[in-house]
């Protein structure tokens, strides 16, 4: 920044639209504790940096900027006399240490009225304490407004959330209680069928069928899955043994004999430990055993996915941890999938591309895990239903990259820089605030100084989300 100290000319001052009212008294007052700085093209203040002053342009051309992920976004190009910007809010309670909200660059030598932040707001307290409580119960008024909106944003996604929770915990949850109520009906049929074996002929292979019996039990537990061809190819070679061994009906023992894993050599060792005239029976009483061993596989997978489901869902919300801490950032990625699985769709199809060599970062766990939800809720919308989204990371240079990419028509150039503006949104009305994004760019940049961009082409839009590696807790 090249600036240069100028007289300042109380007759200046009274032609600008913002001062025409003051008295002679109060114009001097700017002037004597104010100055005119020139400066030449490039920056003035960055954004962020501590607001030490309040500028008003006299003469020359400004440029305001706003950063948006890794890029500076024009807001304001003017030379119009008059226009302020800077240490707006410094006469506010509570903002007196707040940093620039925007960047300020000139485009050709600039002339600007400067006031001290301190001596602005002392101003605007001496001459117009009553503006000063209105625009102070008009500004916390709004952040207040702001804040409820923004929890309706949270309660929104926490309700479409749970939403697929509960479909999601629904189908194992009925798969269990199904299972259970076969599974008694088995064990129904096991006893029947042991009572028979007791006082009927098969009385003297007891022993080889209990062994049999344990053994059978072990190669389910031990099955692997099948191909639907291997698999109706192993029911069609089981079918014929069991025609050619005098089994009535052989085929509707196939189907649950192949869902086991087991195959004719299987068959052969029950041929081999019973006679002819006992095979027919002995088969069809294993089957019991099949039938229980795969119902039990089935509530013990149902019961799973629900301790799987309930996990993430604890790990999503972070209600067993501090609300910052060092965290492997795909234990989050995967509690935020988990949780949206319903609302993603069987039409998505969903590819992980992890680099699990990267470190453990210090993040807000909870708050990653809204932006995660607003990218993937959007990929989601973009694709209508249908297509590939990609979840990758990196390392990228000193920055750990979270993208996601959609495979949707891509986002209108026109509209690309307006995508992080509150309330900005394509949805129809009644689906969407237009804060998601507003939201997440906060989360990520103000949170956690890190950085949110956006690349799109039709077919392939990416959300690239830079977190530091290292990074100190801070509120904003």
């Amino acid at each position: 920044m090249t600036e240069q100290s100028m007289p300042c000319e109380v007759e200046e001052l009274s032609t600008l639209f913002l001062f025409e009212e003051l008295s002679a008294e109060q114009l001097a007052r700017l002037c004597r504790e104010g100055r005119v700085e020139r400066f030449e093209p490039g920056p003035v203040y960055q954004e962020g940096d501590p607001a030490t002053c309040f500028f008003v342009l006299l003469e020359g051309t400004l440029v305001l900027s706003r950063r948006v992920g890794g890029d500076d976004v024009e807001i304001n190009r003017t030379s119009h006399r008059g226009t302020y910007m800077g240490a707006l809010q410094a006469y506010m309670r509570g903002f007196e240490d707040e940093g620039y909200r925007n960047s300020l660059r000139v485009t050709e030598p600039s002339r600007f009225f400067v006031l001290p932040a301190e001596t602005f707001a002392a101003i605007m307290r001496d001459w117009f304490p009553t503006a000063v409580h209105l625009l102070e119960g008009l500004f916390f008024g709004s952040q207040a407004a702001q804040h409820s909106i923004n929890q309706r944003e949270r309660l929104l996604a926490l309700g479409s959330l749970s939403a697929g929770l509960t479909h999601e915990l629904n189908n194992p949850a009925a798969a269990a209680v199904r299972a259970t109520s076969a599974l008694r009906e088995r064990m129904a049929g096991l006893r029947h069928k042991l009572a028979a074996i007791a006082v009927g002929p098969f009385a003297e292979h007891t022993l080889a069928l209990v062994h049999l019996q344990e053994t059978t039990a072990e190669r389910v537990l031990k099955a692997t899955s099948l191909s639907p061809l291997e698999a109706s190819d192993l029911e069609d070679a089981l079918a014929d043994w069991l025609d050619d061994h005098g089994v009535a009906h052989g085929w509707e023992l196939a189907a649950t004999l192949v869902q086991a894993g087991l195959a004719t050599d299987w068959l052969d060792e029950v041929a081999a430990a019973v006679d002819e005239e006992s095979l027919d029976g002995t088969i069809r009483w294993l089957e019991y055993t099949v039938e229980t061993e795969l119902l039990l596989n089935e509530i013990t997978d149902s019961t799973d996915r629900i301790s799987h489901l309930l996990g993430a869902a604890k790990q999503y919300s972070h209600l067993d941890r501090a609300p910052f801490q060092v965290t492997d950032v795909h234990e989050l990625l995967d509690s935020t999938l988990v949780m949206l699985s319903g609302k993603i769709g069987s039409g998505v199809r969903v590819i992980k591309e992890y680099d699990r060599t990267l470190p453990k970062i210090p993040v807000y766990p909870g708050e990653l895990n809204q932006v995660w939800t607003n990218l993937v809720d959007n990929a989601v919308a973009a694709m209508t239903g249908e297509g590939t989204l990609t979840v990758r990371t990196s390392l990228d240079r000193e920055e750990l990259l979270v993208e996601f990419g959609d495979t949707g028509p891509g986002i209108d150039p026109e509209i690309r820089s307006r995508i992080f503006d509150p309330f900005f949104t394509t949805k129809p009305v009644g689906e969407g605030t237009g804060l998601g994004l507003d939201i997440s760019w906060r989360i990520v940049v103000k949170r956690h100084h890190g950085s949110i961009r956006v690349e799109s082409v039709p077919g392939d839009t990416r959300f690239q989300v830079r977190l530091p590696l290292t990074v100190s807790p801070t509120d904003h």
